[in-house]
């Protein structure tokens, strides 16, 4: 599974520009997972249901499915935060994973820069940003593609990672 990153500070729109990245690419026939990472706790779960009960109660994992999806559940409670690693040999196979957040992490990725948010580009200090998505004119040898032109940063992903399209 080939792995990408979109990284950004909080508010460039990473989450939309996910949101339109990935028809980009099952268009072009891949298969593709994403792991989002949140700096604060969350809960997929409402208090008073089944599932938040049992875990509630102590269960290490608890596993809901439907028809239409399913979805695991695991308390890490004093265990620490998972790594990456761990996080994408739990995915099932896919062609591409795309990453949201862990900026410190070592994979290859695209920053979101806006200037408009008044934090400073993250690409100077991390070696592993390998281009741009921004209407700025910074200043930098990365390659800079247009937050307009969703096409353009699904072909450099492809290209990077040395993709190739597949049939519908």
């Amino acid at each position: 599974m080939k792995v990408f990153g979109i990284a950004g500070y909080s508010g460039s729109g990473k989450t939309t520009l996910l949101e339109k990245l990935i028809p980009q690419f099952t268009a072009r026939g891949l298969k593709v997972s994403v792991i989002k990472h949140a700096h604060h706790g969350f809960d997929i779960d409402r208090p008073g249901k089944d599932s938040y009960r049992h875990r509630e109660a102590g269960a290490t994992e608890v596993l809901l499915s439907c028809n239409d999806r399913w979805a695991l559940m695991h308390e890490r409670r004093d265990e620490g935060e998972i790594s990456l690693d761990e996080l994408i040999s739990r995915l099932a196979p896919c062609d591409l994973v795309l990453i949201e957040g862990f900026k410190q992490e070592p994979v290859p990725k695209l920053e979101v820069y806006r200037p408009e948010n008044g934090k400073p580009p993250l690409f100077p200090e991390r070696s592993d940003i390998v281009a741009l998505a921004t209407d700025d004119g910074i200043e930098t040898t990365l390659p800079k593609l247009p937050l307009n032109d969703v096409g353009a940063m699904a072909d450099f992903v492809m290209n990077y990672l040395q993709l190739q399209e597949r049939p519908c």
